[in-house]
């Protein structure tokens, strides 16, 4: 689906066609994280976690089920490394500090969205991820990235930033005042080649919202740099650095459509959401894409 903003006009095209809605001059960014088997069971089976970050050597930020049983102090193996809760941070997640390394390739799983509502096949292993994903880091596939061939990629203009996606991104928004809502803070790194190319560009395109993020979180002209962000892009929000935005389509209430209707308004994307459901386009992670130009 592509959302033409100037003439509030909806078209409906192949992801095939997507090098025709490109300028000269464009440069088209994408996210080259990949996504590491970040869902682990200790060894008894009774504690799920998600490995989220490491805070230092063996020492990992993690998501656990049920937390009731990660108290501080608690207890926990994983494939007979040992480790203990040092801490419960503030929206929940534990610091566990490990006896040695914890080998994530051999003891977990990509972790699949919850409304997979599936267990892990062997074909999500290059499915999850992207033709050219390289840097290790995210606990969720830049989606909107799945939808490229190397065939296609060598078509376009591009270049490469990195931001791991982190399991904040998809916590949906519960508070009445969105401005309340607090975003994770996750890792990103700007190369020198990817800033010059991007100054260079006449027109920058994202792709996904997690390139978007980092480019808004940067603004132009864009340094190499490497650090963190929390941006969570909202209406009346402006856009400054992105020109045109390929995403997927997201679950209602998340930060990801609210960062949509930042970019083409938040009336034109909701009636683009219900002519997609009539059109019965297909929603979510291995789901169809639209373009804001």
């Amino acid at each position: 689906m592509v959302l033409h903003r100037a003439e509030q006009r909806i078209e409906h095209r192949r992801f095939a066609e997507f090098p025709e809605f490109l300028r000269d001059g464009d440069i088209v960014a994408l996210n080259d994280t990949r996504v590491i088997p970040a869902r682990v069971f200790s060894d008894d089976g009774r504690i799920e976690m998600l490995f989220l970050e490491t805070v230092r050597e063996n020492v990992w930020k993690c998501l656990v089920k049920p937390g009731r049983k990660m108290r501080i102090g608690a207890t926990v193996r994983v494939r007979d490394v040992g480790g203990v809760v040092e801490e419960i941070c503030p929206e929940g997640e534990r610091i566990i500090a490990f006896q040695g390394a914890v080998d994530l390739d051999a003891a977990g799983e990509l972790p699949l969205p919850p409304y997979f509502e599936r267990e892990v096949e062997p074909e999500d292993a290059e499915r999850y991820q992207t033709v050219f994903a390289r840097e290790r880091g995210a606990v969720a596939a830049p989606t909107a990235g799945l939808h490229f061939t190397p065939e296609l990629l060598a078509r376009i203009p591009h270049t490469f930033l990195t931001l791991h996606v982190g399991a904040g991104t998809f916590r949906p928004v519960q508070v009445e005042d969105i401005t309340a809502h607090r975003m994770h803070s996750e890792r990103f790194l700007v190369s020198e080649a990817a800033a010059a190319a991007i100054n260079a560009a006449r027109r920058v395109v994202a792709v996904g919202t997690t390139s978007a993020r980092v480019l808004e979180s940067c603004g132009l002209p864009l340094s190499a740099r490497e650090g963190s962000t929390d941006i969570f892009i909202h209406p009346p929000y402006q856009p400054r650095a992105v020109g045109a935005l390929l995403t997927n389509f997201h679950l209602p209430k998340s930060t990801l459509l609210m960062l949509v209707s930042a970019f083409a308004g938040r009336e034109f994307v909701l009636r683009a959401y219900a002519e997609a459901i009539k059109e019965r386009y297909r929603f979510f992670s291995y789901g169809d894409c639209m373009l804001i130009v």
